[in-house]
């Protein structure tokens, strides 16, 4: 039977990227990482229901600015669902635009609090694949710096969904069609390419923001990076792997009430262990590994065996047996010479 450690080390001492990923893959196990991915994905569903709310009272604000699209919503409605549904319909619609202005402040609210606990789980996570050991602060203090770097998160990811969304969205045709080469087939595959590549740049520079910059202590820029890259490449793909599953779900009624859910899971869940096995790839970098939290060893006991007693063998319990018989036939004689 061949000696599958012995050829696993000498494969890690070949190949110096696979001994990074036998690292990378121990520190996420070790520091919990399904744990924290499950939380994050938990944190990350509940904050999606504040913000619908926020959506509905902007769309409200919207609507009640213009109500000639709101006319067209109601007879929209009573054209698919004639009765007293489409009534209902209508009904909850007028609902919803009359209290906006509570709606929306109460989702602002929920959104601040969800949005807090979601950035306290994934700050924890990171900071926990770097292996670090970082000062407890006050809960005000934490609460402050979480909902800075919530902001500052939630503007990059604004910034580079609004990026890809312009790039996705057809201005680079619309430009195309202006030149008149959109009917090239080679100019096709290329934009196609161009706006793959954007994209993954795009997340690259999300993904370096969450991994450099979200933990509790500083980490090097560099190996984050380079991280990061990693994360984009396969959030990327994980994306095209996601609107393929999307669609040959939704095909059926229980797949298009169902479908879309459990893909929201799944999907928030894989990104989150991406990001924090990539994480896990930077902080196992040998420049990094200096960073890690060594803990102190456990305190030594001194203690003193006693030597065990050893009871006397065969041989030495038959002589002092004889001995004894010896002894008590002397006594017995010396009795008997002092009566005569």
């Amino acid at each position: 039977m061949p000696d599958l450690m012995g050829m696993l080390e000498r494969r890690r001492a070949a190949w110096p990227w696979l001994d990074h990923a036998i690292r990378a893959g121990v520190r996420y196990q070790d520091q919990k990482g399904d744990y924290f991915a499950a939380g994050i994905t938990y944190f990350s569903v509940f904050a999606l229901f504040p913000l619908m709310m926020v959506a509905f009272a902007i769309g409200g604000v919207v609507l009640a600015q213009n109500p000639e699209i709101v006319d067209s919503i109601h007879s929209a409605v009573v054209k698919a669902m004639p009765g007293d549904l489409g009534d209902q319909i209508n009904q909850l619609i007028d609902s919803a635009i009359s209290a906006r202005a509570t709606v929306g402040v109460f989702g602002l609210l929920v959104a601040a609090y969800s949005g807090l606990g979601w950035m306290a789980n994934a700050r924890e996570a990171l900071t926990a694949m770097w292996a670090q050991q970082h000062p407890r602060s006050g809960f005000v203090t934490t609460k402050l710096r979480d909902l800075t770097k919530l902001a500052a998160l939630f503007l990059g990811i604004v910034a580079a969904g609004g990026l890809s969304v312009l790039a996705e969205g057809g201005v680079i045709r619309t430009v195309l069609t202006f030149l008149g080469i959109d009917d090239l087939g080679w100019v096709q595959a290329l934009v196609q390419v161009g706006l793959s590549l954007l994209a993954v740049a795009v997340s690259w520079g999300v993904f370096v923001l969450v991994i450099a910059r979200l933990p509790r202590e500083p980490v090097t820029l560099r190996s984050a990076a380079r991280a990061a890259l990693i994360a984009a490449v396969g959030f990327e793909v994980f994306k095209r792997v996601g609107v393929i599953y999307l669609q040959a779900v939704t095909n059926g009624p229980a797949g298009s009430t169902f479908g879309p859910i459990i893909g929201l899971l799944v999907f928030i869940y894989f990104t989150a262990r991406l990001v924090l096995i990539s994480t896990a790839w930077a902080a196992t970098a040998h420049e990094n590994e200096a960073r890690a939290f060594v803990p102190p060893p456990e305190p030594a006991v001194i203690a003193v065996a006693a030597p065990s007693a050893k009871g006397p063998t065969a041989v030495e319990a038959l002589a002092l047996i004889g001995a004894g018989a010896a002894a008590a036939l002397g006594v017995r004689g010396l009795f008997r010479r002092g009566r005569d």
